[in-house]
């Protein structure tokens, strides 16, 4: 059924809402005029929790009063910090508090896990990523393949969509893997790729993987706090991602790691270690043996950084507030309405890239304009001027993400309004 392109009805949307309230817990950049921004960019940089300041401040001030007791003798100790955030990852992911950690940056733990997870041999070597991957992970692949003496023009597998397709097929993927699984390390895939916003279908690449022999990994960077996850259930071995995206733990927020239960105790696998992933019952014995925790944290390598786990912490109480069910609920209506306004509104001029299906996505939409770079640049520096806040990634995709914890229709209305008067002007 159309839609009746009108501004009153999708205020009226709003107002239905049973999650808006929420958006009044976060901050929202200002028009010179004070009014909101219209923000899309949370699949770049979530917006900041209002409760964030409280918490660093309340850390500092322990800092002060305590320092150093308060490691072990503060309210929330500093020697222990990561598991307060640990039963909420579990939640968004899909698994036990034991398997998941808050450390590092997702590139660090890529590598962290790749030292343990990545052990090719001469049967197999190869490991399997998706075309585009994001260039970190990529970078990440080709060094680990070069650390064990394999060249990355031989060792790289990279699966593809189809000549003039925006996504990959699931069918070419399986095909891929059964032509290649025996020479097959590791295949590592995104939850939801970062280009297109295409969402795969991890149980059953795990499945696939598994059944070829491969360890199975994954960046969920676009996934988490984005759409829902069973990784436990689904036995995936590794996961990492950032939280600086839906998660609203700020630019370069502290990221998050996920090992299976079946590897927590493992003690055969080599593994880069650090005084911080030592059982905390031993660390301060200072003993010369590493004593690895069980669990994800065994992988820890430092001391948590309180100052960037505390703003983790103020978001993720907000979600566990709202749950992620109420929020796929609702980002999939938002993001229906978005596909659908371009559809009709643009569909002369601009292409979606992201799946039409709800459950192929998360609340991403990749958007080309049609014609010449410079009209593609007109359209992006439309949105730019009009403070409509989304992203542009090479070569030329327009990304905009209706985030529910946040956005509105409203938002969505204005966002195809602008390009679409800007479009307009360029005939």
């Amino acid at each position: 059924m159309k839609i009746d392109f009108d501004l009153d009805n999708a205020r009226k949307a709003d107002d239905a809402d049973p999650l808006a309230g929420f958006r009044e817990r976060f901050f929202i950049p200002k028009r010179t005029n004070d009014a909101d921004v219209t923000y899309l960019c949370g699949n770049s940089l979530g917006l900041q929790p209002k409760t964030v300041g409280t918490l660093i401040r309340e850390e500092l001030d322990l800092w002060a009063e305590m320092a150093v007791k308060a490691h072990f003798h503060s309210s929330r100790p500093w020697v222990s910090y990561q598991e307060l955030l640990a039963p909420a990852l579990a939640h968004l992911v899909g698994c036990n508090p034991n398997e998941v950690v808050a450390m590092n940056t997702l590139t660090v733990n890529l590598h962290l896990m790749m030292a343990s997870f990545y052990r090719p041999s001469r049967e197999r070597w190869k490991i399997l990523i998706e075309d585009p991957a994001f260039p970190s992970d990529r970078y990440a692949v080709e060094s680990q393949i070069r650390l064990h003496g394999f060249d990355p023009d031989e060792a790289l597998i990279e699966i593809k969509p189809r000549p003039g397709e925006s996504t990959i097929r699931m069918e070419d993927l399986e095909r891929q893997i059964a032509s290649d699984g025996s020479m097959i390390a590791l295949i590592l895939m995104p939850g939801i790729n970062y280009y297109t916003g295409q969402r795969f279908d991890i149980e059953q690449i795990v499945r696939l993987g598994r059944e070829a022999g491969c360890v199975v990994g994954f960046d969920l960077a676009h996934a988490v706090g984005n759409v829902p996850m069973s990784l436990h259930d689904w036995n995936a071995d590794f996961a990492v991602w950032c939280s600086y995206k839906y998660l609203n733990g700020g630019p370069g927020a502290i990221a998050g790691c996920f090992v299976h239960d079946r590897h927590g105790q493992r003690t055969d696998l080599p593994r880069l270690a650090g005084w911080w992933g030592n059982k905390q019952s031993t660390r301060f014995a200072m003993d010369r043996r590493f004593d690895p925790s069980s669990g994800a944290e065994g992988w820890q390598v430092s001391n948590a950084p309180i100052l960037s786990l505390a703003p983790v912490l103020a978001s993720l109480r907000i979600f566990e507030e709202v749950g992620l069910t109420a929020l796929r609920v609702k980002s999939e209506r938002l993001t229906s309405y978005f596909t659908q306004l371009v559809s009709e509104r643009l569909g002369n001029r601009v292409d979606i890239l992201t799946p039409t299906q709800p459950e192929q996505r998360g609340c991403q939409l990749s958007l080309r304009v049609r014609g010449t770079r410079a009209e593609q640049q007109r359209a992006f520096d439309a949105l730019q001027a009009r403070d409509v806040i989304c992203d542009w990634r090479e070569p030329d995709v327009i990304r905009a993400a209706p985030v529910p914890l946040y956005n509105r229709y409203e938002d969505i209305y204005e966002f195809v309004a602008v390009v679409e008067q800007a479009l307009t002007l360029e005939k």
